[in-house]
């Protein structure tokens, strides 16, 4: 580990310097869950320090960012870097509320006391008056509210979790219930709370406060379940996880794919534990911060597995071999539980055995950057502080004709658009790849052709370039601001998916 951060701040020059002594240790890849705002790539010191990295061949993962649910939050967005959102697990640790009304609503929270009393608490909701600081629980604004032993709804947001139920402990509460906003949705946590809590959805809220204000003596229970395995609905996206498209190149999709990444347990510096007699050293913290480390252990094992494989190539690996459902067989859902879109999970969520066999990978080799960039319009002296050497900006490319494992465009009615792709045969010597009907999907008013629908490999890594033309009709009214599909190429136990978005314009 290599600490670029103080107590106060994670200084650009620190992040940087600790790229370089990493690559000069000669690591093989390199987990950042650190981030800054969207940038031109030759003002983010990570994007650059990462352009050193891979040209070293160190693999670069970074976490996408916290800034969900809302769109073009993400950070990290360099094409050559890793951006990784967050996924739910199929392990929720239950805190039920059980209301007087009969209903129990499920939330969680990492605090399981063995010992809350059974009987019914008073249940107040401070923020019921319209005080939207005592609605949130900040620190102060429960000091002329009646809420001693009582059970407390908080609202989340502004401050900390943990910190809104330690307010409430100040102020003499015995229990918290913290409410998501609608912008949470079902997203949850198991904190390590201060005091009995359970943390519920957004819906689960407002029933809470809706039986509030039906009665004169609204009472609730938390009735601690422990942990639950096996929850059919992950994975699924988080609503803190940031989202595309992309502020710096719109025309590379972004996040590249989501992992694991809500309430993770791992060991921890110091005790959290609520008991002071124990000294439990380890916490669950989320975050895509989480997430990221989880994929740079993936591209650690592919590594090893694969010694000779470019970052780019480990990236299409994942990229391409991503799943699109969740243990329940329905496609990945977010927040709002419908269906997330490719600007919340990118490629999907990872799946590492397939990703060790993908078939055909997308390459790109660290100079097929610098046409890429110029494209971006940077200048030739922008591009050089990039790639830390003397470039021309001679030659460009559309940022869609970049070799990624995805694609991003914009399309006017009547318009058609044609980019190449070569991929490159990593597994069995001789095969035959289709371009395959059944698995593509494409969105109303747009067609597809393919100007190759076969390949025929006859080694391993040998290589080969397809066409395909994007068209967008001009006779079909669309209605949307964005249409997103999926192609594919298919070879026996092979799958290799590419998604794609299309901004109508």
């Amino acid at each position: 580990m290599y600490k670029v951060c103080t107590e106060e701040d994670c200084p650009e020059s620190a992040i940087i310097a600790g790229m370089d002594e990493a690559v000069e240790d000669g690591v093989d890849v390199l987990s950042l869950s650190l981030g800054i705002d969207s940038r031109p790539f030759y003002l983010d010191g990570i994007a650059v320090g990462a352009f050193t990295a891979i040209q070293k061949g160190v693999f670069v993962a970074c976490a996408a960012g916290n800034s969900g649910p809302f769109n073009s939050t993400l950070s990290n967005d360099a094409p050559w870097i890793l951006t990784v959102g967050a996924s739910t697990l199929d392990r929720k640790i239950v805190a039920s509320v059980s209301l007087e009304s009969k209903d129990v609503l499920d939330g969680e929270s990492l605090f399981q006391p063995n010992d809350f009393p059974k009987e019914n608490l008073s249940l107040v909701y401070p923020g019921s008056n319209g005080d939207q600081n005592a609605s949130l629980c900040m620190q102060g604004s429960l000091d002329h509210v009646d809420v001693k032993g009582k059970m407390v709804v908080c609202d989340r947001g502004v401050i900390g979790r943990i910190e809104k139920g330690q307010n409430v402990k100040n102020a003499g509460g015995a229990a918290m219930i913290l409410a998501n906003q609608n912008s949470d949705g079902d997203s949850t946590n198991a904190d390590a709370h201060v005091l009995p809590a359970s943390h519920v959805g957004y819906k689960e809220g407002v029933a809470i406060k809706t039986y509030i204000s039906s009665t004169v003596s609204p009472t609730a229970t938390l009735l601690f379940r422990g942990t639950v395995i096996g929850v059919d609905s992950a994975p699924a996206i988080t609503s803190f996880s940031s989202r595309g498209p992309s502020l710096q190149s719109p025309g590379i999709l972004k996040p590249d794919i989501i992992g694991p990444g809500v309430s993770v347990l791992a060991a921890w510096p110091v005790s959290v534990d609520n008991n002071t007699q124990t000294t439990s050293m380890f916490n669950i913290i989320s975050g895509t911060s989480m997430s990221c480390p989880h994929l740079a252990g993936i591209v650690a094992l592919l590594k090893a597995a694969h010694p000779l494989w470019t970052p780019a190539a480990i990236k299409s690996a994942i990229m391409t071999t991503a799943d699109q459902v969740s243990l329940n067989g329905k496609p990945i859902e977010d927040e709002t539980e419908l269906r997330a879109d490719v600007f919340a999970i990118g490629s999907g969520h990872v799946n590492p055995t397939k990703a060790n066999d993908p078939g055909l990978v997308f390459d790109i080799e660290p100079d097929d950057y610098i046409p890429y960039l110029c494209g971006l319009g940077y200048t030739s002296q922008q591009v050089g502080i990039i790639v830390t050497r003397k470039v021309s900006c001679a030659k460009t490319i559309l940022e869609g004709q970049l070799n990624y494992p995805s694609f991003a465009m914009t399309l006017k009615r009547g318009e058609n658009k044609t980019y190449s792709r070569t991929v490159t045969n990593v597994g069995e010597a001789n095969s035959t790849y289709t371009f395959s009907e059944p698995d593509i999907v494409v969105p109303n008013g747009i067609v597809l052709i393919i100007h190759n629908s076969t390949f025929e490999f006859t080694e391993v890594n040998q290589k080969l370039t397809y066409e395909i033309t994007f068209r967008h009709y001009s006779n079909v009214e669309v209605n949307v601001s964005y249409g997103e599909g999926v192609m594919a190429w298919r070879s026996g136990k092979y799958l290799v998916r590419t998604p794609f978005v299309i901004k109508f314009v």
